[in-house]
């Protein structure tokens, strides 16, 4: 088993088939910025929605985790 030291400080997702690196603990907004500062801009305006890789919404505020995949599509 692992220790907490060891643990990776970054973990990598997936926003709209670009993959980035966000701090352990970031949310989905906060990954979206890293990965398009705009469409992050359009989805704290209520312009975009984000959603999951099925398609689901997902809240900005989710915390991120490894290997997550996120879009942006049109806000209803």
């Amino acid at each position: 088993m692992s220790s907490p030291e060891s643990e990776p400080t970054t973990v990598r997702v997936f926003v709209n088939e670009r993959g980035v690196d966000v701090p352990r603990g970031a949310s989905a907004l906060d990954a979206l910025r890293v990965a398009d500062e705009g469409e992050a801009a359009r989805v704290a305006a209520g312009e975009r929605a984000l959603v999951d890789s099925r398609g689901l919404p997902t809240a900005a505020d989710a915390p991120t985790f490894a290997g997550a995949i996120y879009r942006t599509i049109t806000a209803r």
